[in-house]
């Protein structure tokens, strides 16, 4: 069971914080140095790969910037794990690979914690072995996030059907 250290985020934190309009006219390396600067300003230089992100509900509101997502998996977030996130910001992490967990009672998860999930049961686990439901993952989406995303998974399937 793989443990991820979770950082936590209050509610509706929105794409602007993930990914500053004013670096937008850089790519995802420069964006992802400043990502959530305005929250915790520690954040980018500190996050490891494998940790995981916990906040509140309404995470990704905002404007539709794939930036946002791109941000958080440039930087090595294994998941994203909230009550409820934002349509746009919910098909732009899945479509880059981002996992998502909807979890109502992740509010019970304290920062730095160790947690373990399983997205295709629908669990997180907390250190003290309490088991908080969440949403289970479709597999479609599942393979999606195996892939690294979308446009990896297509591109691996147009392969295997060109391939002799």
């Amino acid at each position: 069971m793989t443990l991820h250290r979770a950082w936590r985020l209050g509610a509706e934190v929105d794409t602007d914080a993930l990914a500053p309009g004013a670096w937008m006219q850089h790519g995802v390396d420069v964006i992802a140095q400043h990502c959530l600067d305005a929250l915790r300003p520690e954040f980018a230089g500190a996050v490891r790969p494998g940790d995981v992100i916990v906040a509140g509900r309404d995470f990704g509101i905002g404007s539709s910037r794939e930036q946002a997502a791109a941000a958080l998996r440039h930087l090595g977030v294994a998941a994203v794990i909230a009550p409820s996130f934002a349509g746009l910001f919910f098909r732009n992490a899945f479509n880059l690979g981002l996992l998502l967990l909807t979890c109502a009672d992740c509010e019970r998860i304290v920062e730095g914690e160790r947690i373990a999930f399983d997205p295709e049961a629908g669990t997180v686990t907390r250190p003290n072995g309490e088991v908080l439901p969440a949403d289970p993952i479709p597999a479609f989406l599942l393979d999606m996030v195996a892939a690294g995303g979308l446009l990896p998974q297509l591109r691996t399937r147009f392969h295997r059907r060109t391939s002799p």
